[in-house]
Formats: structure tokens, sequence, C-alpha cells
């Protein structure tokens, strides 16, 4: 028909049409076809990322603990040869338990609220007799001894029975910690030596609420010259992980 030519688009791309004009066409479709995974890959798949997940967390717990880690094996395994502790090691250490104690002003506290600082413990009935008053002279001799490192380490005083605080004793106790409990009580967390009883011995628990060493029962200026040789190391073999206050 006269005016009306048909011409082919790929020899003229002039004619084909704009995009927004073009039709379908029967040209093939073009698809990328994907194998599934099957569900056993699927959950070898999920293990694996699972194990990898809890040996990051394990890592990561390992570099938090390891300074406290590190100073105990200085403490316990890498010691000098010929060197003796005057302390007894306690082990297995015996964590504080969930216990209330009774201020003197009649406030009750948790025995976990002492944990941050190294704690020198002693037991004796609240009428505090000669012995009694020996350990609390004592106490507070050996923590004002550690010169700059004694805001490190607390005195305490685990006072049984319900008699009054002798007035006499309050000055020297103005700073120490004391704490009215039940004897059978602090029993669950302290024990004496075999043949012992609790107020024969001065305690450490260190700042993480573990009981770990026993004083020997009748303590003197010799022995309290070892007793602090035990503290000076205890608190050198932490320096780098314990600091002073709460």
């Amino acid at each position: 028909m006269s005016g009306f030519k048909l011409s082919d688009p790929v020899s003229n791309p002039k004619s084909a049409p704009s995009p927004e004009n073009a039709q379908w066409t029967d040209a093939p479709l073009g698809m990328t076809v994907h194998t599934m995974p099957s569900p056993t890959e699927v959950v070898q798949a999920d293990e694996k990322q699972t194990r990898a997940g809890r040996w990051k967390m394990l890592a990561v717990l390992l570099v938090c603990a390891s300074p406290v880690i590190a100073s105990y094996l200085t403490y316990y395994v890498i010691r000098p040869e010929g060197r003796r502790n005057h302390g007894e090691l306690i082990d297995p250490q015996r964590p504080v338990p969930a216990m209330t104690a009774v201020k003197l002003n009649g406030d009750q506290v948790t025995l976990s609220s002492l944990k941050g600082q190294w704690l020198l413990v002693s037991v004796a009935d609240a009428s505090c007799n000669e012995t009694c008053q020996k350990h609390l002279y004592f106490q507070r001799q050996l923590r004002e001894s550690l010169g700059k490192e004694k805001d490190r380490i607390d005195w305490v005083w685990l006072a049984t029975g319900d008699a009054p605080v002798d007035d006499k004793l309050m000055p020297g106790l103005s700073e120490a910690t004391v704490l009215r409990m039940n004897a059978e009580t602090i029993a669950q967390w302290l024990q004496p030596a075999a043949g012992r009883q609790l107020q024969d011995h001065l305690y450490v628990v260190d700042p993480m609420g573990n009981w770990m060493m026993r004083f020997p029962p009748g303590i003197e200026l010799a022995s309290a010259a070892q007793a602090k040789k035990d503290l000076d190391r205890l608190l050198r073999a932490s320096s780098f992980w314990d600091t002073a206050g709460r």
C-alpha cells in the first residue's frame, strides 16, 4: 500500500518504541535460579553461629575476670620458695551469704553491702571482754600500719548478744563497722579452727565477699607483725584490680 512501509526495528533504532510505549513481546524472560538450602544445612549454620557467639562471650568474660584470676594465681600458686603464710588460707573460699545485720543505731543492712573492700573481721559478744578488746585494738593497728593502702581495707566487728556496747569503746570504734548479728547466723559463713570458737580468730574477707583467710588465735605483737605481712601480700597481689572505696 502506498505510503506505508515496514521497517526492521533492529536495523532502524530510530523506529524502536520508547520504553513507556513498549509492548510485551515473545522474547524469553531471563531468570537466575538459586538452589534452596536443605534443612540440615540451615541447622548446621545456626549451630555454628551459636557456638561462635558463645566463644566470643566467654572470651569477654575471661578478659574481664583476668585481673582477679591473675592476682589469686600470684598469691596462691606462684609463691617464692620457703614463704609461709601466718594466716590459714580457706579452701574452698566461702562467699558472703544473703544475711541481714543491724547497726548500732538500729538500721538494718545486708552483709553483701560490705563487698568492694578487703575486710578484717572479728566476732565477739557485745559486752566485749579483754580478748575482744585486744582484737579490736589489733584490727585498728593493723589497718593503720598499712599506710596509704589502709583505705582499701575496713575493720569489722560482728557483735553477738543483746548487751549494750560500752560507751568507753565508742571513741576507738569511730572508723570501725560494728554490726549486731546472731552467732548461729555468723557460723553459717565464718568458722573457727577445730577445737576453737568464733571469737578466737581474726578473719580476712576479699573485696568480692569471699572469706579466704583465718588468723591463728592469741594474736600478740609478734603475730600481728606476721599478719601484717599477709595483708601486705594480699593488697599487692590485688593492686591492679582493686582500688580504695566501694
